[in-house]
This record gives structure tokens, C-alpha cells and sequence, in this order.
């Protein structure tokens, strides 16, 4: 992340990502596939580290193998196979989505996970309730925990989609994005920016 200044001089926060190229590996049609779609190849990787059946699909493709494969529907322009796909297609003062992994936290507690504030008062012989989910269940009726309950888990490493996203500034020569705001996951991971 970064800031950049805007024409009336305040300071915008915004995250600078590198958006291509792509590469188109696979155009789906109704006919051969059941639906449309474009499926677009990132990140080039080398021949050893491909698994044969992909080094196959890449071929076909007449592209280097790739490490990121996506399909998008409703592409909108007509593409052919290893045609490139640059940070051209964005406009500036557009919005965009930004589809992204969060950064995994591990195992966390009821306050970290679900912001619980805690129970009881530290006296009276609570030192170590403090932090506690507090009662969970009911008593003979339903004698159970219902699913859903927040509970201490597994927090971050999710799907995370942020809608609405404004594109502030748009550098082809670089293939670089410059959207207003932070994106989820952490530096170097992939995302996926739908129009």
C-alpha cells in the first residue's frame, strides 16, 4: 500500500497491484463446454514444474506454462488463444471488485475471533475468565450446541470479495493498478479484478 495526492491536495491511501499480462488458455462455448467463458493464464513458471496433462493445455494454447488460471464470463471483447490481456481493459475513475485470500491468523480465542468483550470482573476469584466464551450450550433442551455458535477457530485464510473499488490511476507500460483502498491478502498474493 501507498498514497497518492489527489487535485484538491488530500492524501488518498491506495494499494498498487500488478495486473498482467494475462494470457487466454481457453475460450469455453456453449457447444463444447454447456456455458461461455474465457479462461486467462498468469504468472509464467517453468516446464519442470508443470504437470503433464497442464504442459498439454498449454501447448494447445501456444503459451509458456502458467501458475494462475481463472475463467471469467462476460468478458465482453472477442479473444483467441494466447492473446494477451493487459491492464489496458481498466479505466480510470471505473470501479472495480477485488477478489483475494486474507492473511491466515491461525487458532484464535472468542475476543480476537468475534470481538467478545469477556465475561465477569477481574476480582472475586475470575484471574482467568476474563477472556472466556462464557456458557455456550442449553440444558436438557437441546441438549446440543447449534451449529453456528462462535466459537475459539481457525481465523483468516478466506475468500474474501471487495466490492466497489475505485481505480485512481492506470500505468500500462508497467501493467500496474493503482485502486483506492486495501485489497485482501498479503504482499505477492494473487487476486482477481472483475469490472
Amino acid at each position: 500500500m501507498t498514497s497518492v495526492f489527489s487535485a484538491e491536495g488530500k492524501s488518498i491511501p491506495c494499494t498498487v497491484i500488478e495486473a498482467g499480462p494475462c494470457l487466454v488458455s481457453q475460450i469455453k462455448n456453449i457447444e463444447t463446454d454447456g456455458y461461455e467463458a474465457v479462461q486467462l493464464a498468469y504468472d509464467e513458471k517453468k516446464e519442470k514444474n508443470t504437470t503433464a496433462p497442464m504442459l498439454g493445455h498449454f501447448k494447445k494454447a501456444g503459451i509458456a506454462p502458467q501458475r494462475k488460471l481463472v475463467e471469467f464470463s462476460g468478458f465482453g471483447k472477442e479473444l483467441n488463444l494466447g492473446d494477451k490481456v493487459t491492464v489496458d481493459i481498466f479505466q480510470e475513475d471505473s470501479f472495480v471488485d477485488i477478489v483475494g485470500t486474507s492473511k491466515g491468523k491461525g487458532f484464535q480465542g472468542v475476543v480476537g475471533r468475534w470481538h467478545f468483550g469477556g465475561v465477569g470482573q477481574k476480582t472475586h476469584g475470575q484471574d482467568d475468565r476474563l477472556r472466556a466464551p462464557g456458557s455456550v450450550g442449553a440444558s436438557s433442551y437441546p441438549s446440543r450446541v447449534f451449529k453456528g455458535m462462535r466459537m475459539a477457530g481457525h481465523k483468516g485464510c478466506d475468500r474474501v470479495k471487495i466490492e466497489n473499488l475505485k481505480v485512481i490511476k492506470v500505468i500500462p507500460e508497467n501493467n500496474i493498478l493503482v485502486v483506492k483502498g486495501s485489497v485482501p491478502g498479503c504482499k505477492g498474493s494473487y487476486l482477481i479484478i472483475e469490472q
